[in-house]
């Protein structure tokens, strides 16, 4: 009897302990190009905001890495990997959008002399009260990764239309594709290998999160990224995909399904509720982060179709 009691406080104090921290672990898409997958979660202390994906592509004159991880912590992590993984400094960073899990490693890469590159409609969000009372409640809610020395950190080069890279010879293309998820939407293409980097244009494996996008002209970012015939595309959130088609499809297919469902409540009048409730989500009620995302991602959709509505 003893020996159960102890055997079950034994078992019951291993499930009590705290799961270890995702690692930052590279792995390789293309004989260039690595990425780095993050949690299918809401940002918290207990993933220190690993939630979003980066990448980096080796060239021979440097290493250009897409978007910085959610935190000083995890971008010195991603940087001690990139050493181990191609001993080259980084050159350049490309941050595909200016959402907080995709930038609060980037002051830990102009630490190091990086060049950051973004869309020239990133400044507005990056200047906003927005952005400032999100990293002040990231100050308290994602502590200690989230600190008071975090910064918001504005592009060395903000650029408006399509920009190649050389890099001792490797074409690295950078491709404006919003108003979409954000308005300063980039994704970035290594056409040597057909890799493409999609930041948050692509959710591979989970609800997106719509926020307050255009879903409209996201339906049309996504008809770009199909013309680019990538043979692998990185996400911004989820793994990569060989499949390219097939995984932009699903994220152009669940915005088309809000766009109908809510489109015609909005036309005819219907309340939000209602309408939520009689709509068959079955189609997408298994994947991640449904139940968090959802109900949010119908709502603002509800109300840009009331605006688009005459």
């Amino acid at each position: 009897m003893a020996l159960a009691l102890a055997l079950a406080l034994v078992a019951s104090a291993a499930v009590a302990q705290p799961a270890a921290p995702r690692p930052v672990v590279p792995q390789q898409v293309s004989p260039s190009a690595w990425y780095i997958e993050g949690e299918a979660a809401l940002g918290s202390t207990a993933n220190r905001n690993f939630i979003s994906n980066a990448g980096f592509i080796v060239t021979p004159a440097g290493v250009v890495v897409i978007d910085a991880l959610g935190s000083p912590q995890l971008a010195r992590e991603l940087l001690a990997e990139i050493r181990r993984v191609a001993g080259k400094p980084v050159t350049h960073v490309i941050v595909t959008h200016y959402h907080a899990d995709h930038i609060y490693g980037l002051q830990e890469f102009r630490r190091q002399g990086a060049k950051i590159i973004a869309h020239a409609a990133g400044r507005g969000y990056l200047h906003s009260d927005t952005a400032a009372s999100r990293l002040e409640v990231s100050r308290t809610d994602l502590a200690p990764w989230i600190d008071a020395a975090t910064q918001l950190v504005a592009a060395d080069q903000w650029i408006t239309g399509r920009t190649e890279l050389d890099l001792g010879g490797t074409r690295i293309v950078l491709q404006p594709v919003g108003t979409a998820h954000t308005p300063e939407d980039l994704v970035v293409l290594l056409p040597a290998e057909r890799v493409l980097f999609a930041g948050d244009i692509v959710f591979r494996g989970r609800i997106p999160f719509v926020g307050q996008a255009d879903s409209g002209q996201w339906i049309k970012a996504l008809d770009t990224l199909l013309a680019l015939d990538a043979a692998v595309v990185v996400p911004g959130h989820g793994p990569p995909s060989t499949s390219a088609r097939q995984d932009l499809e699903l994220t152009r297919d669940y915005l088309g399904f809000l766009r109908r469902a809510m489109g015609q409540a909005a036309r005819d009048m219907e309340p939000f509720d209602h309408a939520y409730a009689r709509t068959d989500w079955s189609r997408f009620e298994q994947l991640p982060l449904f139940r968090a995302a959802n109900r949010m991602n119908a709502y603002n959709t509800y109300l840009l179709m009331e605006r688009q509505t005459p």
